[in-house]
């Protein structure tokens, strides 16, 4: 079984595993106490911080252990805005967030916060002007992720930290992704982090805050960590994580070379095997084991069965594999094709032969889900003549069903003509304008229908 999906979970790394195995029986007393278990137990604790603090880049003292990545986000935001609650009650953040930061939005919008959320582009980037109009005189914090999750792409994280500095506003950094792979650039105020996301354990996060930034903890307050991680400390997978992160990052220059022609394999080559297929991100910019790519018509949730099946693990964002049956948020924000969706994230290692034999089965894969879904041959659904037009009934079909229908009936009408596609599912406001840049058609819009909406294709070709 070949596990690619090491942007979801890395494989625990040895190093870690090692140190775990260690730390058990060294690191079991309270480090706040000062007899002899006690004081060994608060070195390993004070070592790990300080490798852990080197690596991210700041001072040991700025450095707080706690349960999660999510826990560090939701910890990071929470305490910033409160230290800047006098200054205002202004959030901003990226449209492509990973789901802890834009959970914390909601919440303080909830509460009476206002939210700026920036756009990207087709290629999933920010940009630091974009973030420069949305400062205002209230801004108490921006947040920006230092890579995409879903589709790989790098953040111009220097640049905007650069700009935020300068307005005066705190940048805190999800660097989840990339923290594995070097130090995150620029003058960040806070930053997050995650263990598990570079081969160390689960329930381990990370949470910088830089000197004289202004930061209150909410809640109750604990004498441990600074006040901003209560409960005792998880000693052997801190450790654990501190020391992973250190190997990680002595393999990650030569390691990220390997791994970037890994992925420029299957960018390269999956456009070439199977036909009608986008793949998405930014191509230069972006993490060295991340590729995501979206087929159409299919299901992405049948694609990564039938994939599994053949001995390869990998995600998704396709909406076929939420149970909102709405697209991911981050597919949606760039505008890319989200049917068939598949994120393959190589954890450090993967074999090149590997990656061949992935390559050699996906196209069958592909293949089946689209026969499966019918996809060569016509469906039986309501098709209703219009002059140079025609209505195809759509409704109550789920994804990638409604560019099925479209793809195959397209042809029925003379180039100038137009098909009126209707569809209750929401990834078909996503996936039709999609298809209609991929195929060299013309969107015209949407309109409002009896049920879900008519999404108007002109034939141009």
């Amino acid at each position: 079984m070949s596990y690619f999906d090491a942007a979801s979970s890395a494989p625990l790394h040895p190093v870690a595993r090692q140190a775990l195995l260690a730390s058990l029986d060294e690191g079991w007393a309270d480090p706040a106490r000062l007899y002899r278990e006690g004081r060994r137990a608060r070195m390993l604790l004070d070592a790990a911080r300080e490798a852990a603090a080197e690596a991210v880049g700041c001072r040991s003292d700025e450095l707080t252990f706690v349960s999660s990545g999510t826990r560090a986000v939701h910890v990071g935001v929470a305490g910033a805005l409160a230290g800047r609650r006098r200054v205002g009650r202004h959030l901003i953040v990226s449209a492509v967030e990973h789901s802890s930061v834009l959970h914390s939005a909601e919440e303080w919008e909830a509460a009476g916060g206002e939210v700026t959320t920036v756009a990207v582009d087709r290629a999933g980037a920010v940009t630091a002007e974009a973030y420069e109009a949305a400062v205002r005189p209230d801004t108490a914090l921006a947040c920006l992720q230092s890579a995409n999750h879903e589709v790989g792409t790098e953040q111009p994280v220097a640049e905007v930290a650069e700009m935020c500095r300068a307005a005066g506003v705190p940048l805190l950094v999800d660097a989840a992704q990339s923290l594995g792979w070097a130090a995150v650039a620029g003058p960040w105020s806070l930053l997050a982090a995650s263990a598990h996301k570079w081969g160390g354990p689960s329930g381990v996060g990370l949470l910088a805050v830089r000197k004289g930034v202004r930061f209150a903890v909410q809640g109750p307050v604990d004498e441990r960590e600074s006040g901003r991680a209560a409960g005792f400390e998880n000693l052997p997978a801190i450790v654990a994580a501190a020391a992973s992160l250190r190997a990680v990052r002595a393999e990650a220059a030569q390691e990220a070379v390997r791994l970037r022609e890994l992925t420029e394999r299957i960018r390269a080559r999956v456009p070439q095997l199977v036909p009608d297929v986008e793949v998405v991100g930014d191509p230069v910019r972006r993490l060295p084991g991340v590729v995501t790519f979206s087929c159409l018509y299919v299901d992405g949730e049948t694609l990564l069965h039938e994939l599994d099946r053949a001995g390869f693990s990998v995600s998704s964002g396709s909406s076929c594999t939420s149970s909102t049956l709405t697209p991911s948020h981050v597919l949606k924000a760039m505008g890319v094709l989200s049917e068939g969706n598949v994120r393959v994230s190589l954890p450090v290692g993967t074999p090149a032969e590997e990656v061949d034999r992935f390559l050699s089965v996906l196209p069958g894969a592909v293949a089946v889900v689209r026969e499966k879904l019918g996809a060569p041959v016509p469906v039986t659904v309501a098709v209703v003549g219009e002059g140079d037009s025609l209505v195809v009934d759509a409704l109550g079909r789920r994804c990638p069903i409604p560019v099925i229908e479209l793809a195959k009936r397209i042809g029925d009408v003379p180039v100038g003509g137009t098909v009126r596609v209707l569809s209750d599912d929401e990834a078909a406001r996503l996936d039709i304008p999609a298809w209609c840049e991929m195929r060299g058609q013309e969107y015209v819009g949407e309109e409002p229908a009896d049920r879900g909406a008519a999404y108007l294709v002109r034939r141009l070709s």
